[in-house]
């Protein structure tokens, strides 16, 4: 049961290999076999790959099924189209389209398992690159916000400068009126003077100046500041809002762009591993010898081919001679009086019937 369903895989004519030795019906059951596992860890690959863009373990397995036979039916296809010849040369010719058509499926059934293979591996690129990745974005995102923090803290740092230099100010005119009392600057007398009413006077209203210099100040420091939390906020918020872009930075593209990070060797070598598995079946039917079902079907085809150009052979001999037969009667009916006079008197009439049609036309147009 096995070994025929092995060999309607390998699409050989069950019918002819029947009739062959049982050496020959294994040696097809085994290329079935190659098509059949193929097929299967082709089924495997695609429902992983899918999965990963999907995130849907029905979706994944469906399509992945559908892959699967897809593949089946190329590889069979392959396998069952490639004859036997002669010459070897001309094999391996008819082969060489089958040959890079496998080595596309090898390599579209290596990647997704190879994936799977490194997954670990993979993911630690991936987390480097989502980490970067963050970085980067929120760097990017701050060219939008740090002009304008930056210019609202050198205004608030331009406000308390100012505060600080009418305090400077102040406080020099407090130290020249205290000096003018004690007599150690000024009129360098003792006692509190017209001078030191007038030095007094510029404090204070220096001071008045300041305390409204504060107050003012100190609401626009506020209000900078309020305004810098906003952006603030608003700069986490779109971060925050970005980074589940980031965190699903692991689709397909992004994984088979991991893997070509890691080391080439292991993964080349998965690759020649399934290049041999799709080729196998192509490599057998080359190398093998022609056996008993090569050359009963060669002679099926034989008398397939021997038949058509009987037929066609045949047919051209039905047409010239049937030919020749229509051009020797028609040459004799064309001699015959009898004929002459009845097609003679037909045309007469009919020119009649023509000739009253045309009057009673012209009579009615009158």
């Amino acid at each position: 049961m096995i070994q025929k369903f092995f060999i309607l895989c390998s699409g050989a004519d069950t019918h002819i290999l029947e009739t062959c030795s049982e050496g020959e019906k294994n040696k097809y059951a085994g290329i079935g076999a190659t098509v059949f596992f193929t097929a299967l860890m082709a089924f495997i690959a695609a429902s992983y790959a899918l999965y990963t863009v999907f995130d849907n373990v029905y979706s994944a397995i469906f399509f992945g099924f559908l892959w699967g036979l897809l593949i089946f039916n190329l590889d069979r296809f392959i396998v069952s189209t490639l004859k036997k010849r002669d010459h070897f040369g001309k094999e391996l010719l008819q082969a060489s389209p089958r040959i890079v058509l496998a080595i596309i499926i090898a390599v579209v059934i290596s990647k997704p398992l190879e994936m799977k293979i490194f997954e670990k591996e993979i993911n630690q690129v991936l987390l480097e690159q989502k980490n970067s990745l963050t970085l980067a974005n929120k760097d990017q995102i701050a060219l939008q916000y740090q002009p304008a923090i930056e210019e609202l803290n050198t205004q608030i740092a331009a406000l308390k400068n100012e505060v600080v230099e009418k305090e400077r100010s102040t406080n020099a005119l407090y130290d020249t009126y205290i000096a003018e009392a004690e007599g150690r600057q000024g009129t360098q007398l003792i006692g509190k003077g017209p001078v030191y009413k007038e030095k007094r006077e510029k404090h204070d209203a220096s001071l008045a100046d300041l305390q409204a210099l504060r107050n003012t100040n100190t609401d626009k420091i506020a209000a900078a500041e309020a305004e810098i939390d906003r952006l603030n906020t608003t700069y986490q918020l779109a971060v925050t809002n970005s980074q589940p872009i980031i965190d699903g930075f692991d689709g397909l593209m992004a994984r088979i762009n991991a893997l070509s990070e890691l080391p080439w060797f292991p993964s080349f070598f998965i690759f020649l591993l399934f290049l041999a598995i799709e080729t196998s079946p192509i490599l057998v039917k080359l190398l093998a010898p022609k056996g008993p079902y090569d050359l009963k079907i060669e002679e099926e085809e034989s008398i397939v081919a021997t038949w058509v150009a009987q037929k066609v052979n045949e047919r051209k001999h039905i047409l010239a001679t049937d030919t020749a037969l229509n051009h020797k009667i028609y040459s004799e009916i064309a001699e015959e009086e009898a004929i002459f006079a009845y097609k003679k008197q037909k045309a007469e009439e009919l020119m009649r019937l023509q000739a009253d049609s045309f009057h009673k036309l012209q009579v009615k147009n009158l």
